[in-house]
């Protein structure tokens, strides 16, 4: 039987960023329609605008569908479900309330339609944040966001690609409060969440996961500060009693200079750039991040905005097509998880 054609849903973004290139270049190929049935969350205007900044689209132009509701999606067309209203209009490069307005509508009304159903998997183009908090969004980021509105007890942001994949104890916070915010047992629930999420959402077995420490040089024996033998080493030893193979804390500069996370399926962070600064310095153009916990599927291109980019066909779509793809690999190996465990011999 072949395998499902999947609803892929996509949110425009901010606007003004360079979301719109991104996803333009990533379903240029006619190819990808043979793959998924894409469904972007924006504007039809604002797409038009960004279509003519595409050099490539000249000689290979896209067909799209305009969808009022579900029964008007077109498997073979891109489809675009306006959310903005129709005085929407662009500044490529610059932030401003009405690009931070259009990146929460259209991500309400992606979240609403994953939840009925309509689209299968989620795919968030970049956001400004902090225009979007001046505008209401009372979130540090989608990961928050997404987290409440499907309730999930437990979330972590997972930067994966085919070399790495890395999480975070601690996500969007100040860097001030990391050390008051993990635990032995806030580092031993991510274990446990992405050692189901490798299994489940990636087909490794047994994955291998290597856990960083906070201070440098892991402390120095207590010398730079203590946490790696109070919290961490703890919870790296109660993981390994529930038959999680999980080793460390490693120091973080050594451990990625010279290669040592290549002999592991994942690795944990305590905060946010201790992770993301190596995976971007090593898997920047295929990297994407998804979201591991939520019950349903929701990746995203590892970049932001980069105002600096938008409008001048200068945005490299890689991450975008990357995140597309790993969003229906998740789906597929997800199901099939949950239909041979289902099945398994008592």
């Amino acid at each position: 039987m072949a395998a499902k054609k999947l609803n892929v849903g996509i949110t425009q973004g901010d606007g003004n960023g360079i979301g719109y290139e991104v996803i333009i270049k990533a379903l240029a190929d006619e190819r990808i329609l043979d793959l998924c049935t894409p469904v972007i969350y924006g504007s039809s205007k604002i797409f038009g605008y960004y279509r003519k900044t595409v050099a490539e689209l000249e000689q290979n132009p896209i067909n799209t569908n305009i969808v009022s509701n579900p029964a008007d999606i077109h498997p073979k067309r891109i489809n675009i479900v306006n959310c903005l209203p129709e005085n929407a209009f662009v500044e490529p490069g610059q932030p401003s309330a009405e690009s931070a307005k259009g990146a929460m509508l259209s991500l309400e009304k992606a979240v609403q339609d994953l939840k009925d159903g309509i689209i299968d998997v989620l795919v968030t183009a970049p956001i400004n944040k902090q225009a979007m908090a001046g505008e209401g969004f009372g979130y540090p980021g989608h990961t928050e966001y997404l987290k409440q509105a499907f309730e999930a007890p437990e979330v972590t942001m997972l930067l994966v690609s085919d070399s790495l994949k890395v999480g975070v104890v601690t996500g969007h916070i100040p860097l001030k409060d990391v050390a008051a915010s993990i635990s032995s047992e806030k580092i031993l629930s991510k274990l446990r969440q992405m050692q189901q999420s490798l299994q489940r959402d990636f087909g490794i077995v047994k994955p291998k996961i290597a856990v960083l420490g906070l201070n440098p040089h892991c402390g120095d024996g207590g010398v730079l500060g203590s946490e790696e033998q109070d919290i961490i080493l703890p919870a790296v030893q109660q993981a390994t009693k529930e038959r999680i193979l999980a080793f460390g804390p490693y120091s973080p500069d050594g451990f990625f200079s010279l290669g040592h996370y290549a002999k592991f399926d994942a690795v944990l962070a305590m905060y946010h750039d201790q992770g993301l600064i190596p995976f971007k310095a090593l898997a920047f153009e295929q990297g994407v991040n998804f979201t591991a916990g939520l019950p349903v599927v929701r990746t995203s291109p590892d970049h932001g905005t980069a105002y600096e980019m938008a409008g001048r066909d200068q945005a490299d779509p890689r991450s975008m097509m990357s995140a597309i793809y790993t969003a229906i690999d998740i789906y597929r190996r997800r199901a099939a998880y949950d239909e041979i465990q289902a099945n398994k011999l008592k």
